[in-house]
C-alpha cells in the first residue's frame, strides 16, 4: 500500500513538471509570431505553424486567443501593419466561428477595423467572404 502511494505521487510529480516544461515549449516556440506577422513574412508565419502543430498539436485557433501584439491579435497586428498576406493565410485557417466571436475587448475583427477606418483593407474583404 505505501508503495502504491509512493509510486502515485512519483508519477504525478513528474507530470507535473512536464506540463510545466511543454507551456514553456509553446511559449518560445511562439515567441517571434508577432515579429513575423508584421513583417508579412507568409512562409515564415506557416513554418512556425507547421512547427507548433507537429510539436505541441495545437493549431492556430488553439493559440490565437492567448497571442497579444502591443494589446492586439495577430489578425488585428496583420491590418494595421498591412501585411496582407499573413492576415488572409490566418484568416483562412481559422474556423468561422472563431473570427466571428468577439476578441479580448469584446469587439469583433471585422467591427474593430470599421472603428479604426481599416474598412477598406484586403484583410477585411477576405474576412468578410469567410464569414
Amino acid at each position: 500500500m505505501f508503495k502504491l502511494v509512493k509510486t502515485t505521487i512519483a508519477v504525478a510529480t513528474i507530470a507535473l513538471f512536464t506540463v510545466g516544461n511543454a507551456q514553456a515549449d509553446v511559449s518560445e516556440a511562439l515567441q517571434n509570431i508577432c515579429t513575423i506577422v508584421k513583417a508579412d513574412d507568409k512562409g515564415e508565419l506557416r513554418k512556425k505553424m507547421k512547427r507548433v502543430e507537429s510539436d505541441f498539436k495545437l493549431k492556430l485557433k488553439d493559440y490565437y486567443p492567448g497571442i497579444s501584439c502591443g494589446g492586439n491579435s495577430l489578425i488585428r497586428t496583420a491590418m494595421l501593419n498591412n501585411a496582407i498576406e499573413t492576415g488572409t493565410l490566418m484568416v483562412k485557417k481559422m474556423s468561422k466561428g472563431d473570427l466571428s466571436a468577439p476578441e479580448q475587448d469584446g469587439k469583433t475583427v471585422i467591427a474593430w477595423g470599421s472603428e479604426n477606418g481599416l474598412d477598406n483593407s484586403p484583410i477585411i474583404a477576405v474576412l468578410k467572404d469567410r464569414i
